[in-house]
């Protein structure tokens, strides 16, 4: 049994989650001091925490068993990374479940700072003066949203501004422009086309590159009148010459839900009329909190088995020196060698992975991952991303990788090639929308399935009856079917994929490969 201790609240939904699955022991340390989570946490195998338990080096040292640490949401500023990496810990964090959140909550700042329903609110609702006057907006049609950073949260601000008839300008040297132009938005490489815009929003991360991006000299060059949008992070713009800006009125109106240093209740913005603050409440809606809690607890019994590390934050090839696109492909490598290995169930004699497209420039990294996924199972906790070739290398595995700069089928795909004792066996799969991972291809069968859930693997002859004989049995040992996916081959085979709501034992796996059809049945949880 793995380990999976919960450090901090959660959505229900993730201990639900978690609860049910047999091979996993959750540990319930929510409500514990932080001094008695200590004495229990060197059981754990991976550790679901937020902001409140600080992964320090403390507690790194109390949690000798740890494997991988899941941060439930996007900041890991509680989670010592370079301990971690020295312990050989995997840090992983939630960044996408909050996105809707997110952008809502920029829009909701956008229309405020047109219309100010703060201040037009507060002067009906606290002072209970009638006033219509005072309160005159602008609308947003016809407007110029300049936004910076246009990646899951961005483009889909971007997406909804244009519904309002807003005209967007996209500034991101690190995406292609036709990511933006085919939303429609217009893309530009001059920082001072965004400084023109009515609206500004920003949507970066913060470093050492976004950290004021916009201050005294950016905003002298802005439009009178402008109005700036933070729904982000913290000290992207300047706060004093936010705050500089406000007062003389070069700048018509704030949106501001994140502070340099929170809790901001003291803080100079807050005197200032044509601002609306809140309290960093981008990602708090019930929805994001759910997706938050389902997503890490997702993460972690990926992590307690060994399958993928979602969002890994201090591998040994470095993530933040890698294209966003690249990191989609590296889980997907490691889940489809993993799912090689548990249909094959046989000493690996090759690796070989072919790899197409923009993303064959990193075959070499994407190796590692794949060798790693491969042999997880037949190795355990002994593998990992430092150490995965000389692994192969001791077991006599050979391990090579294909380079196709072009793909003919799809814009970027990659293929798992294993070869056992028992045969050989072909898995491929890509990445659709930067995100979307698929499973398109076993052997000669087309698919598109997620990599994900419990999945039967079903090889037979292609006659009739066989979904048939299928469904029945399985209906018969209480099995629900959540979907069922065939490929159709050469010669009159047939493949399926069947993913299931239930475990499935050797005894009904056993059931499944006595039907006649059946040439091979073999079940693996991704």
């Amino acid at each position: 049994m793995k380990k999976i201790i919960i450090c901090d609240a959660i959505h229900q939904k993730g201990f639900e989650l978690l609860r049910k699955e047999d091979d996993i022991e959750v540990i319930d340390a929510v409500s514990l001091p932080k001094d008695e989570l200590l004495k229990i946490v060197g059981d754990a195998d991976v550790a679901i925490t937020r902001s409140p338990t600080a992964i320090s080096e403390k507690f790194l040292q109390n949690a000798k068993n740890l494997k991988a640490i899941v941060r439930a949401g996007v900041g890991v500023d509680n989670v010592d990374l370079d301990g971690c990496s020295k312990r050989g810990i995997i840090a992983m964090n939630v960044p996408t479940a909050n996105t809707i959140a997110a952008v809502e909550m920029t829009m909701a700042h956008i229309l405020s700072c047109a219309r100010s329903f703060v201040n037009a609110n507060n002067s009906l609702k606290l002072d209970r003066v009638w006033n219509r006057e005072k309160w005159y907006g602008i609308e947003l049609y016809g407007k110029k949203l300049g936004i910076i950073g246009y990646g899951n949260i961005g483009s889909r601000v971007g997406v909804r501004a244009m519904a309002f008839g807003m005209n967007v300008v996209v500034y991101d040297p690190y995406i292609e422009p036709s990511k933006a132009t085919d939303t429609g938005a217009s893309y530009t490489e001059n920082f001072e086309d965004i400084l023109s815009c009515d609206f500004i929003t920003i949507h970066t991360p913060k470093n050492k590159e976004t950290t004021n991006i916009i201050s005294y000299d950016e905003i002298k060059k802005m439009k009178d009148g402008v109005r700036l949008i933070n729904c982000a992070r913290g000290s992207l713009y300047n706060e004093e010459a936010l705050y500089d800006g406000i007062k003389s009125g070069k700048i018509a109106f704030a949106g501001i839900d994140v502070f340099s240093y929170e809790p901001a209740t003291d803080h100079p913005l807050l005197d200032l009329e044509n601002i609306s603050v809140t309290p960093h409440l981008g990602a708090n809606t019930h929805e994001s909190q759910e997706k938050i809690a389902t997503q890490a607890a997702e993460s972690a019994l990926l992590a307690a088995r060994g399958i993928s590390y979602p969002n890994a934050l201090n591998l040994p090839i470095k993530a933040e020196d890698l294209p966003q696109n690249i990191i989609p492909f590296l889980e997907l490598t490691q889940k489809i060698s993993y799912f090689a290995a548990q249909i094959s169930k046989a000493q690996i004699k090759s690796i070989k992975l072919k790899v197409e497209g923009d993303v064959s420039e990193y075959a070499k990294s994407l190796l590692t991952f794949s060798i790693v996924g491969s042999l997880k199972d037949s190795v355990g906790d002994n593998i990992n991303y430092v150490n995965a070739s000389y692994v192969a290398q001791d077991k006599g595995i050979e391990t090579s990788f294909e380079e196709i700069p072009k793909s003919s089928s799809y814009h970027n795909k990659v293929t798992v090639k294993l070869t056992t004792k028992k045969g050989v066996i072909s898995i491929g799969g890509t990445v659709f929308d930067g995100v979307e991972q698929r499973i398109v291809s076993i052997d000669d069968f087309g698919f598109d399935f997620k990599p994900k859930g419990k999945m039967i693997v079903f090889k037979n002859r292609d006659v009739p009856g066989v979904i048939a004989s299928i469904a029945t049995l399985l209906s018969k040992n209480g099995i629900n079917i959540a979907d069922f996916r065939l490929g159709r081959g050469k010669n009159d085979y047939a493949m399926a994929v069947i993913l299931v709501d239930e475990p499935i034992d050797k005894n009904i796996l056993k059931e499944l490969d006595s039907l006649d059809a059946c040439l091979w049945a073999q079940y693996t949880i991704l």
